[in-house]
């Protein structure tokens, strides 16, 4: 499904620095939740600081601090006020970005809310968060102070937690990745229903490599968010409901493009539970869905195609890959500077092609690759993808990421989650 995952290559992950972050030195076992909005239209965007809360516990990595898993469209870091060293960065996409990428933002100025979890500072830290372009400019940044002992800072998460289950336990937060999936609606006397839509989402996930292999690197938590009514809003058939998180079809007049613009509600049901990365399961048999990198998966639960969905859709959410697929027409085939290279992992403009999978090529694999090669070349380059049918390349014929059908992750898609679940937990 349509939506901005930042471009993306990868940083040199896995070798810590010789001053590398300690991480007892700057924060504490606690998660400094930070509140955004962000607003503006296609010429001109702003960042504004809507709040701070703070978690019982931090879910988070403690090792590579410093360092950037991907290098998304909009960028965190944290500095020690005092000493003015960078102590944690983190990167993520936004509904808003991609929105400006649509008529609608060439005439109407918007406004979308943004949540992101920090580990919580010791001492007075700057934060520093940037919006990017396309072209991996910054077209928005803010600056601001947090001070550790701030009265305003709201406690959540202490009482009053939502209802909640492991689906999957390996160990602690610290030593796993942690990943909730909430109800969107369903309520209260839907929640068996609920349960067993989680479970058939994360063995639906868990049947892919590489995650089947490295299954034990994960928890899982179903978290029972309840909703008024049961179903999500259909704004093209007039049929509004009242949800937990008020998500709901027709994002950006797109039918089956299904996501909510209530991102501080999502946080709010997951105060008090250990977490990193979020699913939630629409109630309803529409199809569509939606994934946005460190920020959600949103998919619904009862249509025929669930289970291939939720995959493709985590596949944004959480490893940063793009979609494969392509349209003659679509309204987003512009999407991406054909100057400038993707930072997807799984698609190329050519620009800078040596930094994605041009070492997985078998010798004088053809540039461009030929769909008719595709049995010589399981790994080539073939030409359409990022909505675009010319001069984006995706790197096999078929994937997860391009059509339901396809059974697996292609080889490059996969190497691209391992090096994201060897950051968070090696």
């Amino acid at each position: 499904m349509k939506r901005t995952v930042a471009v993306f290559f990868f940083i040199s992950l896995f070798f810590a620095s010789i001053n590398a972050q300690v991480f007892e030195d700057y924060f504490i076992n606690k998660t400094l939740r930070v509140d955004y909005i962000f607003s503006g239209d296609a010429t001109s965007q702003h960042i504004s600081l809507n709040g701070y809360s703070q978690l019982p516990t931090w879910a988070g990595r403690k090792h590579y601090l410093d360092k950037l898993p991907l290098l998304g469209n909009g960028q965190i870091t944290m500095t020690d006020k005092a000493s003015g060293t960078c102590i944690y960065k983190t990167s993520f996409s936004s509904l808003f970005q991609e929105w400006l990428s649509t008529q609608e933002a060439q005439q109407l100025d918007k406004a979308f809310e943004n949540t992101f979890l920090l580990p919580y500072p010791l001492k007075e830290t700057e934060i520093e968060i940037t919006l990017l372009n396309m072209r991996q400019e910054v077209v928005a940044l803010l600056k601001h102070t947090v001070r550790p002992d701030d009265v305003l800072i709201h406690r959540k998460g202490n009482s009053h937690i939502t209802p909640f289950k492991y689906l999957l336990k390996n160990g602690e937060e610290e030593h796993c990745i942690d990943v909730a999936i909430l109800a969107e609606g369903y309520r209260e006397e839907e929640m068996d229903i609920f349960y067993q839509d989680a479970q058939i989402a994360c063995e639906s996930i868990f049947a892919h490599e590489p995650f089947t292999t490295l299954r034990n690197k994960f928890n899982i938590i179903a978290v029972a968010s309840s909703s008024k009514n049961s179903g999500v809003s259909v704004p093209a058939k007039e049929d509004w409901k009242q949800t937990a998180f008020g998500s709901h079809f027709s994002t950006f007049y797109s039918d089956r493009y299904l996501t909510t613009p209530n991102v501080k509600a999502i946080h709010d049901a997951l105060a008090g539970i250990p977490y990193e990365h979020i699913i939630i399961l629409a109630n309803t048999t529409e199809y569509g869905g939606g994934g946005i990198y460190n920020a959600y998966t949103l998919t619904t639960a009862h249509h025929q195609h669930f289970r291939p969905v939720v995959v493709h859709e985590f596949g944004h959410s959480f490893a940063g890959l793009g979609d494969e697929y392509f349209y003659e027409n679509d309204v987003m085939s512009d999407m991406y500077p054909l100057d400038v290279e993707p930072w997807e992992q799984n698609i190329s403009t050519l620009v800078h092609f040596e930094s994605k999978w041009k070492d997985m090529l078998q010798q004088e694999t053809p540039i461009p690759t030929l769909v008719n090669d595709k049995q010589k070349y399981p790994i080539g380059v073939y030409e359409g993808g990022g909505y675009a049918s010319k001069n984006i390349y995706r790197p096999a014929d078929d994937c997860r990421m391009r059509t339901n059908s396809y059974p697996s992750f292609c080889k490059v898609c996969q190497r691209a989650i391992k090096r994201i679940i060897s950051f968070y937990t090696e």
